[in-house]
């Protein structure tokens, strides 16, 4: 090919060509899909499943071709295999894992009402198939979750789904912990008894069940008394369900379940359920969200545990001067405005790209926890203004002989 293989219009021309084999390709699978067979409609479901795996363009040129109505209708057909309906939840499934996009042409195709259905059924690999792919959907920030809460049998068919196995579990409570945003879902989930069905799913032998079932309660206790002092007479096995969060803030749990335990106990305390003096905030909960604020954490946990902080001494001063003088909380604050870190200084493109991510909300976390931590005490004010003020002494005679170099 010469100097033609280098020219733009080459690369054009190789990308429409490949387009068209792509689409010729999809439009074989949707084909299939109408097979009068029942086998090559099986065969063909599961060919396109392969085809799918990680390749987002043959997922978008499938969704423009009409595949989602048709495995859909499939799906619902009680004429269908178990095999069918099952293969054909995966597909949609593994569609709902491209781009947003492809979720809304999804949520258009009505996949949820059609799913939920599903779940009727008493083929366990087929409700796990319809869950693990109503999981994807619904943790999709385009998918409203309101969807969840349309039909009032849903939640109690859920809850009743749980005991099933540990992915209906997990599924189940994923769900559960990204569809709760309102006062009302919170009612919704109590009132059909979310934490009697979910407080025995934190010792399963599952990490990923114990921990969605400790962001359901997260997301449940969350500015709610009701729930809260509900949660404190709760036993787990026998033991009480503030000390199971306990050991979750253990310091050899994953930084995952620590933060998540300690909001637990934040909400639970902010809601009055738990007192400010108890030994399981002052000890326990206080210096773990304190550990999550040190630059040994990842820049989203330190956001999170000093707005988690924030939010639990907010209102008591007692909490406020203790800490105060935890592990030199205040001057660790300082750290929070070194982001994004100096462009010379950064070979990785994606780290440079994750720290002006993430450098404002960093301020933001440090801000409101300063604030928070000077609300009531004159000498933490103090000391919370000498410690802003050093950094940016600092910070301007460093750049000022970078300047001058």
């Amino acid at each position: 090919l010469g100097w033609y293989s280098e020219t733009p219009l080459y690369d054009f021309v190789l990308s429409f060509v490949t387009m068209q084999e792509v689409t010729a390709t999809s439009r074989h699978y949707v084909d299939r899909l109408f097979d009068p067979d029942p086998q090559n409609v099986l065969q063909g479901v599961i060919d396109m499943k392969n085809a799918v795996i990680g390749n987002n363009r043959q997922k978008a040129n499938l969704i423009v071709l009409g595949a989602v109505p048709r495995l859909l209708y499939l799906l619902q057909q009680s004429s269908s295999s178990l095999e069918l309906r099952t293969e054909c939840a995966v597909v949609l499934g593994s569609l709902a894992m491209g781009t947003e996009n492809n979720i809304k042409s999804l949520v258009d195709c009505h996949i949820i009402p059609a799913l939920l259905q599903g779940l009727l059924c008493s083929d366990l690999i087929f409700i796990e198939a319809c869950l693990r792919c109503l999981r994807t959907v619904f943790i999709s920030p385009v998918t409203p979750v309101q969807l969840l809460y349309t039909d009032p049998t849903v939640i109690p068919h859920l809850m009743s789904l749980l005991s099933l196995s540990q992915h209906t579990q997990e599924y189940i409570t994923q769900i559960f912990a990204h569809c709760c945003k309102t006062p009302e879902h919170q009612t919704v989930l109590f009132n059909h008894g979310a934490i009697q069905n979910i407080a025995p799913l934190l010792i399963s032998p599952s990490y990923k069940v114990r921990m969605q079932a400790l962001k359901c309660f997260s997301v449940l206790a969350y500015e709610n008394a009701q729930v809260s002092m509900t949660l404190v007479n709760v036993l787990v096995d026998g033991e009480q369900l503030s000390q199971v969060f306990v050991r979750m803030m253990q310091r050899d749990k994953p930084i995952e379940m620590q933060l998540t335990a300690a909001k637990c106990l934040t909400y639970m305390c902010r809601a009055g359920a738990i007192r400010t003096d108890d030994n399981c905030i002052v000890l326990k909960t206080l210096p773990c969200l304190v550990r999550m604020c040190s630059k040994e954490r990842l820049l989203e946990e330190r956001v999170e545990g000093a707005e988690t902080l924030a939010y639990l001494m907010e209102p008591d001063i007692e909490l406020q001067r203790i800490a105060s003088v935890t592990d030199h909380l205040v001057s660790m604050l300082a750290d929070y405005f070194k982001y994004p870190s100096s462009v010379s200084a950064i070979t990785d493109i994606k780290r440079l790209d994750h720290d002006l991510k993430h450098a404002h909300e960093l301020r933001q976390a440090a801000f409101k926890l300063y604030a928070s931590l000077g609300s009531n005490d004159e000498d933490i004010r103090k000391k919370v203004m000498h410690s802003i003020l050093l950094y940016y002494i600092v910070s301007a005679l460093f750049f000022k002989k970078k300047s001058m170099a």
